[in-house]
């Protein structure tokens, strides 16, 4: 199955909650979910009662949302996750937040993880002085993220790094804003995953 190219925020209310898949609009009046809690689709076809296949499948539908990862890519970040050493969940979790689409969101050089993935497509950002152009490439401890050269003199870099930091930048990440880099610190821990995700659920979910 192809990326998914629908309404974004149709996926939120299918989730039941804000995912915050489309950037600054989520924090607005304007945010589907605010004003539409329903979930998407016939009402009368509604089961009243989720069953426990349902609760597990759209947590990790919901992990896929997030982060935007195809259903071929998440089997094998959990296929890997099981055959690491510690726990399953906050694994895959890890593998997820150290991708370089995600990275490039939480540095705050994109709006979103959409935006972001688009932009590193578009070849916009070097990792450690390579042109990166893998959105699921994934960074390690020591990995320095900067803007591709030519773009650091064009009205699109200003208008991306205007007001950075935009938002809280992770302790296992470290902001350059003199030359609009980042470097990653340390592996992320157990409190800097995503937390509205319950990792257990979808662990339960692949060991079926």
């Amino acid at each position: 199955m192809g990326r998914y190219t629908g309404p974004n925020c149709r996926l939120c209310r299918r989730a039941g909650e804000k995912l915050f898949l489309k950037g600054e609009r989520c924090y607005t009046p304007r945010c589907a979910v605010e004003k539409r809690r329903s979930t998407p689709g016939d009402p009368s076809r509604r089961r009243r009662r989720p069953t426990d296949y349902g609760i597990h499948l759209l947590e990790k539908q919901k992990a896929k949302y997030i982060f935007g990862v195809l259903e071929s890519q998440f089997r094998k970040y959990m296929s890997d996750a099981f055959e690491e050493d510690g726990v399953t969940g906050t694994n895959l979790l890890r593998t997820l937040e150290r991708r370089l689409d995600n990275v490039i969101f939480l540095l705050g050089f994109a709006d979103s993880r959409k935006q972001a993935r688009q932009m590193v497509l578009h070849g916009h950002f070097k990792v450690d002085g390579r042109r990166t152009d893998i959105p699921s490439f994934l960074v390690g401890v020591g990995h320095e993220i900067t803007w591709k050269d030519s773009d650091k003199t064009s009205d699109y870099f200003k208008e991306r790094t205007d007001g950075i930091p935009k938002r809280p930048v992770p302790p296992w990440l470290v902001l350059d804003q003199t030359d609009m880099s980042g470097k990653i610190l340390n592996l992320p821990a157990d409190e800097d995953l995503q937390q509205s995700i319950n990792s257990r659920l979808i662990v339960e979910f692949y060991s079926r």
